[in-house]
């Protein structure tokens, strides 16, 4: 289970020779890669489960109904109990897409810098990673909701002006998820940056948010309130917030290609790989991911629309 966020990883400076050694063992690539991957990927925090496409692509069930297709009967004693049929779901099919990309680093830049453009080269194979897969797999699971709650509806508290208003709004919002009988209780909800700051600062105005231990403004962490996990990202399509239960919306479904001298960089589908450029004087960095999201349940999920924030 990933803890996110998580303060940054560093890597000491180190001879040039260690260097030189950690790029020739992708075992140590991969754990560095992991380590990144696995505080900055919100997709993989959205999408919990974790599949395995194999052949380019996964089949799975979606919509599948928690309640068996009869009634339960009254049983008299020594009777029979009467049979019944549990429905499948829709049977739907991703294909998987490989994105990826190198780096060069070259051994002039090692000899003089150290790990530094060893460091600077994988953070920014993480962020352009991380801003891709988070930005497709966040259009998939905003496509794939239907459902909305507009919270300038009639009966609705209005506009996040004020902490009480966020406060209604997300709970109104979370019991017409809870209301739908399918066994969903959200536990995330996703922001834009901008509005997340507002909506903090809104709640803790109004005195809704811990004083001390758990206040964003005093941790830097994401907040728990009203039972969910606050989150922020900017790779988000949608303009409005995004509710979801995280157990039961879908996974990421990673496919393993293999291959001489690639490394899976742990639980995050990522596999990487330093290709040695004798020609030029140094090596090619390299971080692919082979997967595709997978929303299960999209009534796991709903939107709330007209907040102003």
């Amino acid at each position: 289970m990933y803890t996110y966020p998580a303060p940054p990883v560093t890597v000491s400076g180190g001879t040039t020779e260690e260097v030189h050694y950690l790029l020739k063992t992708p075992k140590l690539i991969a754990r560095r890669l992991r380590d990144l991957l696995e505080k900055r990927y919100i997709s993989d925090r959205m999408l919990v489960g974790r599949f395995e496409a194999v052949g380019g692509a996964i089949l799975y069930e979606t919509g599948e109904p928690i309640f068996t297709n009869d009634e339960p009967e009254a049983v008299a004693p020594g009777g029979s109990y009467p049979k019944t049929t549990a429905s499948g779901g829709e049977l739907a099919a991703a294909k998987t897409n490989k994105w990826g990309q190198d780096v060069p680093v070259f051994d002039e830049a090692i000899a003089r810098l150290g790990i530094s453009p060893v460091e600077r080269a994988f953070t920014k194979l993480v962020n352009q990673s991380v801003k891709f897969v988070d930005s497709a797999a966040l259009g998939v699971i905003a496509s794939k909701i239907t459902q909305t709650y507009s919270v300038t509806g009639a009966g609705a508290p209005g506009a996040w002006t004020t902490g009480d208003a966020i406060v209604e709004g997300v709970l109104l919002a979370k019991a017409k998820v809870t209301g739908l009988d399918e066994g969903y209780d959200p536990d995330v909800i996703v922001l834009r940056d901008e509005q997340w700051a507002k909506a903090i600062a809104r709640l803790n105005a109004d005195g809704l948010l811990p004083r001390e231990a758990g206040n964003p403004l005093v941790t830097g962490l994401w907040p728990q309130a009203l039972g969910l996990t606050w989150l922020s990202s900017n790779h988000t399509p949608s303009a409005n917030p995004l509710l979801v239960d995280t157990t039961q919306l879908g996974g990421m479904a990673d496919e393993k290609l293999g291959g001489p001298g690639y490394t899976s960089a742990g639980g995050v589908g990522v596999e990487t790989k330093a290709i040695r450029d004798d020609e030029n004087d140094g090596y090619l960095l390299r971080a692919r991911r082979v997967t595709v999201p997978v929303v299960l349940e999209p009534n796991a999920g709903i939107i709330i629309t007209n907040t102003g924030v």
